[in-house]
Formats: C-alpha cells, sequence, structure tokens
C-alpha cells in the first residue's frame, strides 16, 4: 500500500517526531538526603527524629520538617524539659543544627544537661524467659497463667515502638560527653541579652518575641537553611527549641490575668513562627505552661497554631502519685492535635489512654492499663456471713437486707 501524501518527502527523523506522544513516564521526585531523616510512608514529608522512639510513633513516624510541636508543660516543668533536651540531643547526635531559646535559664545549661546516647543496641530488654519447674506438665502451668475467660484473648503489648528503628537511645542517668556537644552548632538566645531594662511594660512584651524571630530568621537566611539557597551547597536541618513560652519571664502576661491585655504578642508570634518553618529546613519545639493560662479560647488558638499539640500531667503532687493504680506510671500524655500534611485525613493514634514514665535511665510512653479490681473479696458473699444466708434469696433468713442479683 503506496505511504501517505503527507508523508512524501519526510525523513525519518522527522516522521518518527511527528509520531511521539506527549505521555512522559512517571518519575519518583528526587528527595532531599540528610542525615537524620528520612521520607513518611504515609505523606512522603521529610521527618526527623525527636529523640523519643515511643513520641514518634505517636507522631507517625517522626516530626515532620517545617512543623511546630507544641508541648504543654507539666505543673513542675521537669518531663517536658526531659523531652526538650531528648529533642536536642538527638540534633547532636545527627549532627544538625541547634537553635535554643530561653528567658530564665542560659542556654548553655540546658545543653549540658543533655543525655548521654547509648551507642549500643541494648535500650530495649529482651524478656527472659524463666526456667520451668521440672515434673510440671506445660499444659498445667499456661492454665493456671490466668483465668479461663481470659485465655482466648490476645496480648496487649503496652510498649509504644514501630517496626523500622528511627532515632537513637538515650541515657538520662548520664550526661552527654563535652567532646560531643561541643562538636555541634548551637546558636543561643538568652532573653536578657536582647532586653534593656529600660523598656516599658508592653514594648518589653512585642520586643522579646519580635527580637526572637528576628534572630531565627538571621540564622536561617544566613546558615543556608531557607528553601531559596542553591541545591549545590550541602543541606542541614536546623532544630529550634524554645523553651517556656509564654510565661511572665518572656514579659508576657497570659499567666498572670484572666484577661490578658496583650494576649496577641504570642498568637502573633506563632504565625510568624509558622510560616518561617514552612519555608525552610527547620522544625520547632515550644513548651509552653498551659496550666497558668486561664484563658481556654486563647489556649485553643494557641493549639490550633501549632502543627503537634500534646500536654504532660505529672502525678507529683497529686492524689495519683500515691494510688495503687499508677503506680507503675509518673504522669499521663495526651495528644491534643495531630497534622494533616499532604493528605486530607489525619493520622490518629490508635490509643488514646497514654502514660509516661521514668525508668532509671530511659523516659517512655506507654499505653495505659489499669490493673483489675483490687478489692480482697472474690465473691459477693462477705467473709463473716454464711453462705446459706446469701444463698438463701426467698426464705426469711435474710432478714431485713436487700437482695443481691
Amino acid at each position: 500500500m503506496a505511504a501517505p501524501m503527507n508523508s512524501v518527502g519526510k525523513t525519518s527523523a522527522d516522521r518518527l517526531q511527528a509520531n511521539c506522544t506527549s505521555f512522559q513516564k512517571k518519575t519518583r521526585s528526587k528527595l532531599i538526603s540528610i542525615p537524620g531523616t528520612r521520607p513518611s510512608v504515609q505523606n512522603g514529608q521529610l521527618l526527623v527524629s525527636t529523640g523519643v522512639t515511643s513520641l514518634d510513633y505517636l507522631l507517625g513516624g517522626g516530626l515532620a520538617v517545617g512543623t511546630v510541636l507544641l508541648i504543654e508543660e507539666d505543673r513542675f516543668d521537669s518531663y517536658s524539659r526531659m523531652i526538650l533536651k531528648y529533642f536536642l540531643a538527638e540534633g547532636v547526635v545527627c549532627q544538625h543544627e541547634l537553635f535554643v531559646a530561653t528567658a530564665q535559664d542560659n542556654p548553655d545549661e540546658i545543653l549540658q544537661e543533655l543525655p548521654a546516647p547509648i551507642l549500643d543496641d541494648v535500650a530495649v530488654p529482651k524478656p527472659v524467659e524463666q526456667p520451668r519447674p521440672t515434673g510440671e506438665p506445660q499444659d498445667s502451668l499456661d492454665a493456671m497463667t490466668i483465668a479461663w475467660r481470659y485465655q482466648n484473648l490476645p496480648k496487649v503489648q503496652s510498649a509504644l515502638a514501630s517496626s523500622s528503628r528511627f532515632g537513637h537511645y538515650y541515657d538520662v542517668s548520664k550526661t552527654m560527653e563535652a567532646e560531643i556537644r561541643q562538636a555541634a552548632k548551637c546558636h543561643r538566645f538568652y532573653l536578657p541579652d536582647h532586653i534593656t531594662p529600660s523598656s516599658a511594660a508592653h514594648s518589653a512584651r512585642v520586643e522579646s518575641y519580635s527580637a526572637l524571630l528576628k534572630s531565627l530568621q538571621e540564622v536561617i537566611h544566613r546558615e543556608g537553611f531557607d528553601l531559596a539557597t542553591p541545591m549545590s551547597k550541602s543541606r542541614n536541618i536546623l532544630r529550634v527549641g524554645l523553651h517556656s513560652l509564654g510565661s511572665a519571664l518572656w514579659g508576657d502576661d497570659l499567666c498572670c490575668h484572666d484577661k490578658p491585655r496583650h494576649s496577641h504578642a504570642l498568637t502573633t508570634f506563632l504565625y510568624g513562627l509558622r510560616a518561617l518553618l514552612r519555608s525552610s529546613l527547620s522544625v520547632a519545639v515550644v513548651t509552653l505552661p498551659s496550666h497558668l493560662i486561664q484563658d481556654r479560647a486563647l489556649m485553643g488558638n494557641i493549639t490550633r497554631l501549632c502543627d503537634n499539640a500534646i500536654a504532660l500531667e505529672s502525678f507529683k503532687g497529686s492524689e495519683r502519685e500515691t494510688n495503687p493504680l499508677y503506680k507503675d506510671y509518673h504522669g499521663l500524655l495526651f495528644v491534643r492535635q495531630v497534622p494533616h500534611l499532604n493528605c486530607l485525613a489525619r493520622q490518629l493514634p490508635d490509643h488514646k489512654d497514654l502514660a509516661f514514665k521514668l525508668k532509671r535511665k530511659q523516659f517512655t510512653i506507654e499505653r495505659l492499663h489499669l490493673p483489675p479490681d483490687l478489692s480482697d473479696t472474690a465473691s459477693r458473699v462477705s467473709r463473716g456471713e454464711p453462705v446459706g444466708v446469701a444463698s438463701a434469696c426467698g426464705s426469711g433468713a435474710s432478714g431485713t437486707k436487700n437482695l443481691d442479683f
């Protein structure tokens, strides 16, 4: 058959170009390779570890780069400060740069308290099986372990852990060596060094947050964490730790009055912080004394301005500290908010009853499991009451006692 007239006189290269379509093979976008990071399996977001493996599990695998984690402090600021030190210690081990801002303690004091990393994988001990006594059958031992009605139920694992390891383990009983700590590049912001004593109350309140945001912005642009920086330069992550924002030490009156006059100072700062992190390779952890803020609506606005939000409730100084039901834990943890990045639905935790405890060397978050009823009686019949009296429901032997059904 003869060739079409429109193809006569054309070369083979021209005919090949004319037959080509606009279809292109879809390839994966090249992700940024930075030590101490990994892409999320859910939305492809770049993640970093918080230093606490169980907290990474609650946040969907880690803390997304460009987001803010809000930690509502416990009343004595002991466990929230510890999570902040875990976050900074993970940055030191992963060779990330740090930005630490405080108003009370000098940033060097927090850096000197960073926990020491555990280089060998011995942080998760495996349960050791006890030797079984000889002469007893296997079936009888298993039958006496738990009651018959619970034998077919699946065993509940209280520990929160992922199948793939991410991050490192730390020993809170030891501090990080000075050589490891000094090898990391850290930027410090100490509020008394940036505020003059002669400043008025309102100007000092506005100046504290504006000076903090300006200092952070200068570090991001100067050190090349901005996404506008050419890719020819090696990239790194900036970990931002902001301690006790909203307290009176920052010149804020959120914790001093039921209706603060300048309630928009902190929310305005969080607006700017979130916008600054979105356009840079930075991630922030902010602690806040929420138990001192009386305005719940304001606290809700602060929570919504952050991507992740958790709250810590310590048992120290409360009735739960001596309650035998909570003897294995040191406090409760509440997940206030989880982010929905590059997706329509949020990845909610599969368990809402969470508790934390501080072991001798490690801080962990577990599922809260209360023990069974601690009453001494095993049935409705009291110890001092004859069996026949309680069993004779229809007879007159029960007297004036109420029937027990």
